[in-house]
C-alpha cells in the first residue's frame, strides 16, 4: 500500500526541476498533490516542462495530480491556492517550498557588483514566497495538529556557491525553517529545511553539457549528484515517520536522511553526502536544544 494514501501535499515551483521531482515522488506513494508554477503552455519557457504535465505524471504515478498556475511573487494567487486546497481537500499534510527564480546568469561567475540587480527576485521568490506560502499552510496545519513544511535548500547554505545573493537566500531558508518550527513545535507541525547537491534536472543537464569544466567544481560535483526524484523520495519518508516531530527545526542533507531510512535514487542507487566536501548545516532540530 502507498504510504501516503490520503494525504495532501503542496509542492511550488513544480513545473520542471527538483519540484517536478518531488511531485511525482509523492504522487509514487498515493498522495494528492497540488502542484504550482507559471508555466502552463508548452514552449512558452525556454526548458521543457508545464504544470500540467507534471500533475499528468503524478496521476501516473499512481496519486491525484492538481495543476495549479500559481505565481509565486503575487500573494493574491497564493492565497487563492491554499483557500483552493482547504475548500476541496479539507486538509493539507504536506508544503514543499520549492519555488525559486533562478536567473539565466547565476552561473556566469561574475562577482555581485557585475551581475544586474533585478537577481534580488531570488529574495523575492526564494525566500519571502516561502514565508507566504508557509503562513498560509500554518492555518491549516495549526488547527489539525498534524502537517510537515520542508524547504528545498542546499550546501549554499554555508559554502559560497555562484554569487552573494543565491547564498544569503539560501541561508535565510535554512534560519526561516528552524523559527517556524519552534512556534508551530506547540502544535505539533514540523518544519525542517533539506540540502541538495547536484541535481540532474533540466537546467543542470543543460549547463552541464554547454560546459563540461562545471563537473570539477564542487558544487556541481557528480559525486553527489540525483534525480529530480530523489529528494521527494526522502520527503515521503519524512512525511510517513510518525516520530517526525524529533527532526523539526534542523536542516539536514538529503543523503544522510535518505541513507537513515533506507532511501534510493531512482536507479536504485545511493547517493553521497557531500559533507566533507561543502560542509555542515548549522542548525540542528528544536529538540535538541533551543538557541
Amino acid at each position: 500500500m502507498a504510504t501516503l494514501t490520503g494525504k495532501v501535499a503542496v509542492v511550488t515551483g513544480g513545473s520542471r526541476g527538483i519540484g517536478k521531482g518531488v511531485a511525482v515522488a509523492l504522487g509514487a506513494q498515493g498522495a494528492t498533490v497540488y502542484v504550482t508554477g507559471r508555466t502552463v503552455a508548452t514552449g512558452t519557457h525556454e526548458l521543457p516542462g508545464t504544470v500540467g504535465e507534471t500533475a499528468a505524471e503524478v496521476d501516473r504515478r499512481g496519486g491525484r495530480g492538481v495543476a495549479v498556475q500559481v505565481d509565486h511573487a503575487d500573494d493574491d494567487q497564493v492565497a487563492a491556492l491554499f483557500d483552493r486546497v482547504a475548500r476541496q481537500q479539507g486538509r493539507l499534510d504536506i508544503l514543499v517550498n520549492n519555488a525559486f527564480a533562478l536567473p539565466e546568469d547565476l552561473t556566469d561567475g561574475k562577482p555581485f557588483w557585475e551581475k544586474p540587480l533585478s537577481q534580488w527576485g531570488m529574495v523575492d521568490v526564494g525566500v519571502r514566497s516561502n514565508y507566504v506560502a508557509a503562513w498560509h499552510a500554518a492555518r491549516i496545519m495549526v488547527p489539525a495538529r498534524a502537517g510537515l513544511i520542508v524547504a528545498i535548500s542546499g550546501y549554499t547554505g554555508v559554502a559560497y556557491t555562484y554569487g552573494v545573493l543565491f547564498g544569503m537566500c539560501k541561508t535565510a531558508v535554512d534560519r526561516m525553517a528552524r523559527d517556524m518550527a519552534v512556534e508551530l513545535e506547540p502544535h505539533n507541525v514540523a518544519s525542517l529545511s533539506l540540502w541538495q547537491a547536484l541535481t540532474y534536472t533540466e537546467r543542470a543537464k543543460r549547463n552541464l553539457a554547454a560546459n563540461p569544466a562545471m563537473k570539477e567544481a564542487a558544487v556541481t560535483n557528480p559525486l553527489g549528484g540525483c534525480s529530480p526524484e530523489f529528494p521527494g523520495r526522502v520527503i515521503a519518508a519524512l512525511a510517513s515517520d510518525d516520530d517526525v516531530m524529533k527532526r523539526s527545526g534542523g536542516t539536514f542533507i538529503s543523503a544522510e536522511l535518505a541513507a537513515e531510512y533506507g532511501v534510493t535514487d531512482v536507479d536504485g542507487k545511493l547517493v553521497s553526502s557531500m559533507r566533507s566536501e561543502r560542509g555542515s548545516p548549522i542548525w540542528q532540530p528544536v529538540s535538541a536544544g533551543r538557541c
